[in-house]
């Protein structure tokens, strides 16, 4: 697997390689100093830092048309995934693929990458433009999650695997794991369903009551109920997620009328 990953980082190296060229003068060296402390090494190359943190919305305010950080978090995706996995893998001998796979995607999803960004102080260094700046908190968690999986991509390239290993390690997978966050079932429908059918009651109904916003930032409630009774309502940006809301609403007012 490390041959596999020395290829891809060839091939990548060749390509940023070129980017060496974009100002460093994008961050100043006590940003670079602060992010040595972040990653827990010196650092080589200072190019793939810089892409790293370069939003695709602060091109217009560079000649380069290319240098945003999506393909560092591709690469970077790949490494956490490879890291998870084998932290895994070790960690639960006797669980199966289902297990892992579950438990990997809890640990890599968008909002613990967030989480983990956002503890490092990773928001401080991104490079975006100004009018993205302005309504930042509207995409934050996609836009750190994102940085953050360039800035492993970076770190990949510049010091290897081993040094991933050791920072997503102290970063993301301990604290998750010593917290216990990874094993918490959250498919809140999933466990309302159990409720209903343990108890013998009706399945639960979800009935979207309310959508709103513009086209491109829709946002759903939904109602959930039980014998036609309305025990959850819930919002989100697509009905999905709306209707986990709704079922965690109505899991929590359920276990409140148990206590």
């Amino acid at each position: 697997m490390d041959g596999i990953f020395s290829r891809i980082k060839n091939i990548f190296s060749r390509r940023v390689s070129k980017k060496n060229k974009l100002s460093k003068k994008l961050l100043t060296s006590q940003q670079f100093y602060d992010l040595e402390k972040i990653i827990g090494c010196q650092i080589k190359d200072q190019s793939y830092y810089v892409q790293a943190l370069i939003h695709r919305s602060f091109l217009e305010e560079l000649d380069e048309d290319d240098a945003s950080n999506e393909r560092l978090e591709f690469l970077g995706d790949a490494v956490l995934s490879l890291v998870t996995a084998e932290y895994l893998f070790h960690l639960y001998p006797d669980k199966d693929e289902g297990f892992l796979t579950k438990v990997r995607a809890k640990i890599v999803n968008r909002n613990s990458l967030a989480e983990s960004a956002e503890e490092i102080g990773l928001v401080k260094f991104l490079l975006i433009n100004q009018n993205l700046s302005n309504t930042f908190s509207r995409g934050a968690k996609t836009v750190l999650s994102d940085a953050f999986e360039a800035l492993v991509g970076a770190l990949y390239l510049d010091q290897g695997l081993d040094a991933c290993r050791t920072f997503i390690r102290k970063v993301l997978i301990d604290p998750i794991v010593e917290a216990g966050e990874h094993l918490i079932d959250e498919n809140y429908k999933s466990q309302l369903l159990e409720y209903a059918q343990a108890n013998k009651l009706d399945l639960p109904n979800y009935k979207v009551i309310k959508e709103e916003g513009p086209q491109h930032e829709r946002i759903f409630t939904v109602q959930v109920s039980i014998d036609n009774e309305i025990i959850g309502i819930g919002t989100g940006k697509n009905k999905k997620s709306a209707e986990q809301n709704a079922a965690k609403k109505a899991m929590e007012k359920i276990l409140k009328s148990q206590k």
